[in-house]
């Protein structure tokens, strides 16, 4: 490890030990690899969100016996205040949502009260909790004006997304924006920023339509993967490369508001390739130690409307903050199926999980 992120990370565990962190969406893919996290950095740690899926992230690593976890709908006001100002968190990190495009066309009232309301009744929260001195609210790449250009979306590009995922999460931005002006203007108040990711990738993710957890289920079962839009560039990453990136910025604010803002954090321009090629890599990894060699195909079906390129220009993150990108895709996917073969294999995921973290 270069001295450079050996600093940070010692930073980052100096910081975080013994803070108090309110998680919305703890019980989410993403939520449980942050809780993890945070519990490597002996935080304390309350999260609420809706009771998590059978089979789980959440569940496997056993987070329920470990954290304080509230089981409650972000839509719902009076219980998330309750929960916020009972905790008296020192940082709140927003991460409650309806995260899937395809869904959000299926039912795009539930997105929209999800992920609008929702980022109303967090911000509205924190106007009774006086303790709070950082908030982050974690969006999406997909929150910008998709123009399909070339290079990379910055943080001050029209925000207007196009399906009913990614505009309910373009509004989630104006949100915070509105309250930060209109509500949390003074010295006192806490230091609000909003998160925008690439697609993540990591272990444990079982969500339907996405595109790695779709290759993981057909390649466990020795099938070939159907891939949806093989020519769509995306910006593909670890779920750890955002996760740092997330904590980095919670705690350069807490520190010094001059930090607030909007950041990007994705992967280096090499690493944002198309669905294709990141299924042929996928395929590559996953072959070399098995008899039966997968490969992927597409069909031509006329699906729902998804962007065919997008990229993110993480210039400020990188010189603001002095985050950077640590794995690049290749390793990202090694990490991906190590993590879901030892899954397979019944392995201890929790010990799994953890050196995964440590490693990175």
């Amino acid at each position: 490890m270069a001295r450079k992120e050996r600093y940070i990370l010692d930073k980052l565990k100096e910081f975080y030990k013994n803070k108090k962190i309110f998680i919305t969406g703890h019980t989410g893919f993403k939520g449980a690899w942050l809780c993890q996290v945070l519990l490597n950095f002996e935080s304390d740690i309350c999260g609420y969100a809706l009771k998590s899926e059978d089979i789980s992230l959440y569940n496997i690593l056993k987070l329920d016996e470990k954290i304080k976890s509230i089981i409650g709908d972000i839509r719902d006001l009076e219980k998330l205040k309750k929960a916020i100002t009972a905790y008296n968190p020192d940082i709140v990190i927003h991460m409650a949502a309806q995260p899937l495009v395809i869904e959000s066309y299926n039912n795009p009232v539930y997105t929209y009260e999800t992920n609008v309301i929702g980022t109303v009744n967090i911000l509205e929260s924190l106007r009774y909790c006086n303790s709070v001195k950082s908030f982050v609210n974690v969006t999406t790449d997909k929150v910008y004006e998709n123009k399909e250009w070339e290079w990379g979306y910055r943080e001050n590009e029209n925000l207007c997304g196009y399906d009913p995922y990614s505009n309910s999460k373009s509004c989630s931005e104006l949100v915070t924006y509105s309250y930060k002006n209109s509500f949390f203007k003074d010295e006192s108040s806490p230091a609000i920023s909003t998160a925008r990711s690439g697609n993540v990738i990591g272990g444990g993710d079982f969500s339907a339509n996405r595109i790695i957890p779709d290759c993981i289920r057909a390649a466990s079962k020795n099938e070939n993967i159907l891939v949806r839009n093989p020519n769509s560039t995306r910006p593909y990453q670890h779920v750890l490369e955002c996760l740092h990136g997330y904590l980095l910025l919670a705690m350069k604010q807490y520190e010094d508001k001059k930090y607030e803002g909007n950041y990007n954090f994705g992967p280096n321009e090499e690493n944002c390739i198309t669905t294709g090629e990141l299924t042929d890599i996928f395929c590559e990894i996953w072959n070399k130690d098995e008899d039966k060699k997968i490969t992927w195909y597409t069909e031509n079906k006329n699906g729902v409307h998804e962007a065919n390129f997008l990229k993110l220009d993480c210039s400020k993150s990188k010189n603001v903050l002095k985050w950077s990108p640590n794995w690049n895709i290749k390793k990202a996917l090694i990490k991906v199926i190590e993590w879901e073969k030892s899954f397979n294999r019944n392995n201890d995921m929790i010990e799994i999980t953890i050196n995964q973290i440590s490693n990175f």
